[in-house]
């Protein structure tokens, strides 16, 4: 964890911002996989973590603003506890690492929060997403699980994304740790990229970089030779020479903080004059979008920009036609690019998107578009100096969306239906960094994963 005077003023600043009431912060607990001595491995709630840093089970926390109290509510370890699990601090003296004063066993929260209820007191609390915390909160409460969602604290939730989104520099340093495993997991992958392997085989062993590097998986890797599915999760295919290995994978650092980096490799080494038109179109995208980042632009500009690169380097080779900011703002592109350009990243692969991807990624400047492919786009308001996001343009090449549209005659002024059927079977394509925007521009994050198609072409086995 950071010192305990991180939390102190995180917390302290949350205050501000909720300015009344109570705020009720739940931990995770287990998860069992078939039984409830066999578990998951464990993983702690990403906003109890950022404003009370304690990564074990069974924590609940409260911010009583209008009485100017903090709790940390936990119960001490037994014997038996102790004799699996080794000897455990107690509730006390981890409270004490993060500034909590006091202490109450984990039953005396539903007296606290019914002692509030009857006084009248607000109680702010984020939309549950875990089983057991959706049936603990009607618990505490006495709120329907099908109405928790919407009776969720908006000031609260607000006030959490408003601290959250800007990193402190000692986030931004805990995520460049977990870069230097990215880099070695990405790389990894361009050099097993031989006919015959399985991408089993390379899943496995990158996941293993993480776990031996200290770090974990930030999410379940997406590995396949199928990159026309966008989180393809089957990993059960045998390479062939001529394949595109899309991989999409990331590391959570010891301190939980995500890294999501795509790459696109030739298997046996050497793209097609088909594959390479198509990559460098997505890595002009990705470098044009990348370019355009700095303090107070939309991240839908960003999109829309990409997006309009991709339409005019598929027009240069007849798949496309017409003007293409017209293609681009009725949707024509998103055939080809059906996702949008990135999302927040920081404590979650998808910062902070169990609050909601409109309270994350949308304001009341820039609102979401209906349009099929824009409003894909995770966060389009303007970017802020220390947010981190991610800049991850595609071309897929999906045939049962291909023949939808062309049955439908859908965008026939921007599509050559005729020339896109001869690129069916190539797959997909996607190329993704983490950026951290600056006051005057941006800075990529970590040791460059080689990404042009000299550098993949060399790196990969021949």
């Amino acid at each position: 964890m950071f010192d305990k005077n991180t939390y102190i003023k995180r917390r302290d600043k949350l205050k501000q911002k909720v300015s009344n009431g109570i705020i009720l912060l739940l931990g995770n607990n287990y998860s069992p996989m078939n039984y409830p001595a066999n578990s998951y491995r464990f993983r702690q709630d990403s906003t109890f973590i950022y404003f009370f840093g304690l990564d074990m089970p069974g924590l609940a926390g409260i911010i009583d603003i209008d009485n100017n109290e903090e709790i940390l509510f936990g119960n001490d370890v037994t014997l038996d506890d102790i004799i699996w699990m080794g000897p455990q601090p107690t509730i006390k003296e981890i409270s004490e690492k993060v500034g909590i004063n006091k202490t109450e066993q984990f039953a005396r929260l539903y007296d606290k929060l019914k002692s509030a209820l009857r006084k009248k007191q607000t109680i702010h609390y984020l939309p549950p997403y875990r089983g057991e915390n959706k049936i603990l909160l009607n618990e505490l409460l006495n709120i329907p699980i099908n109405e928790q969602k919407e009776n969720a604290s908006t000031k609260l939730i607000n006030g959490v994304v408003s601290l959250r989104s800007v990193k402190e520099q000692q986030e931004i340093n805990e995520l460049e740790k977990a870069m230097d495993t990215a880099y070695l997991m990405h790389t990894t992958v361009m050099k097993m990229a031989k006919p015959g392997v399985y991408e089993r085989e390379i899943a496995g062993l990158i996941e293993g970089i993480a776990l031996s590097s200290g770090t974990i998986a930030s999410f379940p890797i997406i590995l396949s030779k199928h990159g026309e599915t966008l989180h393809n999760h089957d990993h059960s295919n045998k390479l062939e020479k001529g394949d595109l290995l899309l991989v999409d994978a990331g590391c959570e650092s010891p301190l939980h903080y995500a890294t999501d980096h795509s790459r696109t490799t030739p298997v046996g080494g050497k793209f097609s004059q088909m594959q390479k038109n198509i990559y460098q179109i997505v890595l002009d995208a990705q470098i044009k979008a990348i370019q355009t980042i700095k303090d107070g632009v939309t991240n839908l500009s960003v999109h829309m920009n990409a997006c309009k690169k991709i339409v005019l380097g598929l027009s240069e080779l007849g798949l496309m036609k017409g003007d293409a900011e017209q293609a681009v703002e009725q949707g024509a592109h998103a055939m080809f690019m059906p996702h949008g350009i990135g999302h927040m990243l920081g404590l979650d692969a998808h910062d902070m998107e169990d609050l909601g991807e409109d309270f994350v990624g949308y304001d009341n400047e820039v609102k979401r578009s209906d349009i099929f492919g824009i409003g894909n786009l995770r966060l389009g308001k303007k970017l802020r100096e220390n947010f981190v996001v991610t800049v991850e343009p595609g071309i897929y090449f999906i045939p049962q969306l291909i023949e939808k549209w062309k049955n439908e005659k859908k965008f026939l002024d921007f599509i050559n239906y005729e020339k896109v059927k001869s690129y069916i079977g190539l797959g997909g394509i996607r190329i993704e960094d983490d950026i951290q925007v600056t006051k005057n521009g941006y800075k990529v994050l970590g040791k460059p994963i080689p990404k042009s198609i000299d550098d993949v072409e060399n790196i990969t086995p021949k």
